[in-house]
């Protein structure tokens, strides 16, 4: 079966659940005694299989292919917030908790951020940090939108969740990758090292010349918890980078722990937050 046959069979029900199952591995707030949400022990079968296409087809061959394609930033010409109303498009259908558009799950974490006194940059990250999920509204399969990332070209980390699937990828294969520098250079940073693709890496190419540097770690990173989570693959970063993940650390809070069935008041909060978009990146963005 061609990639393109599976993405309709065995995986997640929506993107969202990848982020449920995140609360499975992680569910309690580091600062707080209270765990987020009840999850049973196991993933569900979705979930599993999920990570095994993504596992069996995150190669280096495809993320270039996928850089080739997307990376001209020429699929469309938006706004931020055309591009949020686009993205708004993806309603999550099977949350055990609540059911909400996309806009309204970036609002809760952006408003959370703000509640807490961070500076403006820091909110609009909140705000536009999953827009890169519209990959799949241009077809992209779900296992090359969403997901745990981690670095190609050198040995698959055993602290990503279900490594055992990787034995179908053929990059585990190839002797060059073989080591846990692969083809990397001690410490050479992450800006050096191809990841996985995914919204992550897909957004940051759209905003990279136009957020602080801080904020373009937070997007870049913020679902390589084999990293910030784990502490994996310490050998390939360099000392800007550890500088850096202390604030992927700090948004990691609010991107895991502010999703509330508290509906947001978008048409009330939108000039704020049209103004801030205006700030950062005005104008139509290249997609």
């Amino acid at each position: 079966m061609d990639p393109a046959q599976e993405r309709e069979t065995g995986a997640l029900q929506d993107l969202d659940e990848w982020e449920d199952d995140l609360l499975r591995r992680y569910p309690e707030h580091p600062e707080s005694d209270r765990k987020f949400r009840a999850y049973e022990a196991e993933a569900r079968p979705g979930v599993r299989e999920f990570y095994r296409l993504n596992h069996q087809h995150q190669t280096m061959d495809f993320v270039l292919e996928k850089r080739a394609e997307y990376l001209p930033l020429e699929k469309r010409r938006m706004t931020v917030w055309e591009a949020l109303e686009y993205l708004n498009t993806l309603v999550d259908d099977s949350d055990p908790d609540i059911d909400l558009p996309q806009i309204e799950h970036l609002m809760q974490t952006a408003e959370a951020i703000r509640h807490d006194g961070h500076p403006r940059w820091f909110i609009l990250t909140g705000l536009i940090h999953d827009l890169g999920k519209i990959l799949c509204l241009f077809g992209e399969p779900q296992w090359a939108v969403v997901g745990d990332t981690f670095p190609l070209g050198c040995r698959f980390s055993e602290k990503i969740i279900y490594h055992e699937y990787f034995s179908e990828n053929p990059d585990s294969q190839r002797s060059e990758y073989a080591t846990p520098l692969g083809i990397y250079e001690e410490g050479c940073g992450l800006d050096k090292v191809t990841m996985s693709w995914g919204h992550d890496e897909y957004l940051y190419q759209v905003v990279k010349d136009r957020l602080p540097e801080e904020a373009l770690y937070m997007i870049r990173y913020h679902s390589c918890y084999p990293i910030h989570k784990e502490g994996a693959y310490q050998a390939l970063m360099s000392d800007h980078d550890r500088a850096m993940f202390r604030w992927v650390d700090a948004f990691n809070v609010y991107d895991l722990y502010t999703k509330s069935s508290e509906r947001v008041d978008v048409d009330g909060l939108r000039p704020f937050y049209e103004e801030l978009i205006e700030e950062y990146l005005p104008g139509k963005l290249s997609w």
